[in-house]
Order: C-alpha cells, then structure tokens, then sequence
C-alpha cells in the first residue's frame, strides 16, 4: 500500500504569481523605454524646425536648446 501525493496542473502552479509580477516588470520597461524613445524623437524634431517655425509656435531657440540639453530620462 503506498501514498503517493499528485498534484494537478490546477491546484499547483507556485510559479504564476512570479511570472505575472516579471511580466508586469517587463512590460512597465517597456513603456518606460517607448516614452524615453519618444521625448528623443520630439526633441529632436523640434530642434529641426527652423526660427520662423519655432517663433509661429511661441517658443525660442534659446527654449529648444534647453529643452534639447535634458537627459532622455528627465521629463
């Protein structure tokens, strides 16, 4: 007579809280890597207009570099 414990794919799963958690990680770097693309790209187009442009929209040159200046990161 023997007792053997078995464990059902239904009742055992002691990694899916881990997995979510990771998969929420990963996908919160990846809207933080998206949003840090995206500052870059605006940056950089806004340095690309010319000072006609830039006066139509109300901001300077002096306003664009500093803005230009900011890590990816800061906001």
């Amino acid at each position: 007579m023997s007792t053997n414990t078995v464990f059902s794919r239904t009742t055992y799963r002691p990694a899916t809280g881990m997995l979510q958690v990771f998969g929420k990680a990963v996908m919160n770097a990846a809207d933080t890597v998206a949003v840090w693309q995206e500052r870059r790209r605006q940056r950089r187009a806004l340095e690309a207009l010319s000072d006609h442009m830039l006066s139509d929209i109300g901001i300077s040159r002096a306003d664009v570099e500093h803005e230009a200046e900011k890590p990816f990161w800061r906001g």
